[in-house]
């Protein structure tokens, strides 16, 4: 698996930050987004489009999967794949 550069990371971590009204984020990027609450149904696909306007990674709603886009650093390691 290719290195994820520290800059594509801070800006999905700022997507996050912004998507989820929370700056634990950075500080936290093992925090379970959906089971703390941070991330619904309605704001994953705001995430979603966030993602592909911001880094113009296009990333099909069928393959995010909860338990796999549950973290920050889980959903840069999944995002990392798309690019």
């Amino acid at each position: 698996m290719k290195e994820v550069k520290d800059s594509f990371k801070q800006k999905v971590y700022s997507i996050l930050e912004d998507a989820c009204d929370c700056n634990e984020i950075k500080s936290n990027p093992n925090i379970r987004l959906f089971d703390e609450g941070l991330l619904d149904s309605f704001s994953t696909i705001s995430l979603i489009v966030a993602f592909e306007q911001e880094l113009g990674i296009s990333v099909p709603i069928s393959d995010f999967n909860r338990d796999e886009w549950a973290t920050p650093a889980m959903i840069i390691t999944q995002l990392a794949k798309l690019q």
